[in-house]
């Protein structure tokens, strides 16, 4: 069976075929300026044809949808109602659940007697307890906007953890794992026996770990202190706190580590201080998550950070380790979104 994974972003679109269940990839590929000035594609329907014009048959297709909420806890066959279901939840992701619609659309108006299943980020921690994923507002906020912790990379999570399982040749349903998923945006997640039990990000990807472009954990009375000593509105305050704060805000050089590590090795003072708030918050989680956990059987890092950058990875182990009462595996794992993506979309299409 053939299966295309599409990650659908507001101005490209990623894209690999495989052959499942054999996993091999048959292609892959990414577009990007979609609808941009001189660019030569004008939108997500131009850019799926452009993909399926030189793709061999598509038994599937499987789609990257950031945003759940509660309405999806597993992967879902794409019909009328879940779009419908999808659209609502853009209001809670409204920079990418749309631009995931646009690839949904574009795929069902090409091949429209095509199969196709939702995977999303959200999904895997559905398994949060209401004490994890509820904040300390009025009841009522949740119960009437859905605000509460939803957590992202959620695939990512899910992928690592099943190959965490395979390297130490144990059932995943008997582990405690902390895994990592550091890149632009980072997340780290508790996994007790195979389900997420508390994760990083919050109600939007914003909270949690210091990131790229994003400020992480933060008190939130700063957000409004700031509103009015800037004299700023809502939007501009969110993009500030989502692409100018973080790594490149500490740093004022780079959200890219390897531009950072090289300007804190050449004794940039503002690069050394970006680094230590980046790694002491992934130490502090990984402390709180050990404790959680009750005991933890492996660290797993992946991503971009994770899976490349050994200098941050011994700097997060350093001193951690000894503290942990039995001394876990440190593990680094490539993640592959696609393919998790796949064998799910696999895997419903079989049912």
């Amino acid at each position: 069976m053939k299966i295309l994974t599409i990650n659908s972003g507001s101005s490209s679109i990623k894209y690999q075929l495989f052959d499942m269940p054999s996993k091999r990839i048959i292609k892959k590929g990414f577009i990007e300026r979609i609808g941009e000035t001189g660019s030569k594609v004008k939108n997500h329907h131009e850019g799926i044809a452009l993909i399926l014009r030189n793709l061999p048959s598509v038994s599937a297709i499987g789609h990257r949808v950031v945003h759940g909420a509660e309405e999806f806890w597993k992967p879902t066959l794409i019909d009328d109602r879940v779009i419908a279901k999808i659209k609502r939840c853009s209001k809670l992701a409204p920079l990418h659940n749309p631009a995931n619609l646009a690839g949904i659309m574009a795929c069902r108006k090409i091949l429209k007697h095509i199969p196709q299943v939702a995977v999303f980020d959200t999904a895997f921690h559905h398994s949060l307890p209401d004490f994890a994923y509820i904040y300390g507002l009025p009841y009522e906020y949740y119960k009437r906007f859905g605000i509460r912790k939803y957590g992202f990379h959620g695939t990512s999570h899910e992928y690592v953890a099943h190959e965490a399982a395979k390297k130490l040749n144990k059932p995943l349903n008997k582990l405690r794992l902390i895994t990592c998923h550091l890149g632009n945006g980072c997340s780290i997640t508790a996994v007790k026996h195979g389900k997420s039990m508390d994760t990083s990000m919050g109600f939007t990807p914003l909270e949690g770990l210091l990131m790229g472009t994003r400020c992480g954990d933060l008190d939130p009375a700063v957000v409004t202190y700031l509103q009015r000593r800037l004299n700023v509105s809502s939007e501009k305050m969110d993009e500030i706190l989502n692409k100018k704060s973080g790594l490149i805000g500490v740093s004022g050089i780079s959200n890219d580590m390897r531009k950072l590590f090289g300007a804190y090795k050449n004794g940039n003072k503002k690069a050394k201080l970006a680094l230590e708030i980046f790694i002491y918050r992934i130490k502090k989680y990984i402390g709180a998550y050990a404790a959680l956990l009750c005991g933890l059987d492996a660290i797993v890092f992946t991503a971009g950070i994770g899976e490349n950058q050994a200098f941050i990875r011994n700097k997060v182990c350093q001193g951690l380790l000894p503290c942990l009462r039995k001394r876990p595996k440190v593990l680094v794992i490539p993640t592959n979104e696609e393919l998790m993506i796949a064998k799910q979309t696999y895997e419903v299409i079989k049912r």
